[in-house]
């Protein structure tokens, strides 16, 4: 639905629980309804500028700059605002993670933060200690040298890893002060669940989640099972 046939939906909706519009100010409903559709993903998908891959992408890498998109979007945070944050993906997976995240963002699931990976001189230790959501990233798997992570490709993201930590086959923790969230008894804001809205949104893309596996990596969706 366009924004502005949302805006007459809500300006009719509140007319018709007031039972009357007679008297109303009619700018005070399109204010309203402005101010509601400003609350939405509004995405925003360009090529990548150099900048932004300077430490993330070098030769060797599996796919080439120009299939790589930079994808803007809003988020809900942990404060309970919106912010606004920043994900590099392949360009064939655009539509899809952006389908799932909209279900995020309307169930109000909150993201710690959203940058870039080259922010953090592509350092997935730093990126994960920060509690950074990301996906780009042309590198080792972490925990596991010698590997190639999915994110190389660009179609696989980390979301809240402090809240969902990654376990590697050592039985590490990453990040280390992701160790209270290991319990996943009970569900807190942030946290991924097998069941939660998250996991059913990019099941329904057909993305992988990490938690499933032995050892788990619950910060981790993929379009590959890998």
């Amino acid at each position: 639905m366009s924004h502005r046939l949302a805006c007459v939906a809500l300006t009719g909706t509140l007319c018709a629980s007031a039972l009357s519009c007679t008297g109303a100010r009619p700018e005070s409903h399109f204010q309203i309804a402005r101010e509601v559709a400003v609350k939405t993903l509004s995405a925003q998908v360009t090529a990548v500028p150099r900048e932004k891959l300077a430490t993330t992408h070098h030769p060797g890498c599996p796919v080439p700059r120009e299939r790589l998109r930079l994808v803007r979007m809003n988020h809900w945070g942990f404060d309970g605002t919106v912010h606004r944050g920043e994900l590099v993906v392949h360009e064939d997976v655009v539509a899809p993670v952006l389908r799932a995240f909209g279900k995020a963002f309307d169930a109000r699931f909150p993201i710690r933060r959203m940058r870039v990976m080259d922010e953090y001189g592509g350092s997935d230790t730093a990126a994960m200690a920060d509690d950074n959501t990301s996906a780009f990233n042309c590198r080792q798997v972490t925990g596991d040298p010698g590997r190639l992570s999915r994110h190389s490709w660009g179609d696989a993201i980390d979301i809240n890893p402090v809240e969902n930590p990654y376990v590697d086959v050592g039985g590490t923790s990453h990040p280390p002060n992701g160790n209270a969230h290991l319990d996943r008894g009970s569900a807190r804001p942030g946290m991924i669940t097998p069941d939660g809205v998250v996991t059913r949104a990019f099941r329904e893309i057909g993305w992988y989640w990490g938690g499933r596996w032995s050892p788990p990596d619950y910060q981790h969706f993929s379009e590959q099972g890998g």
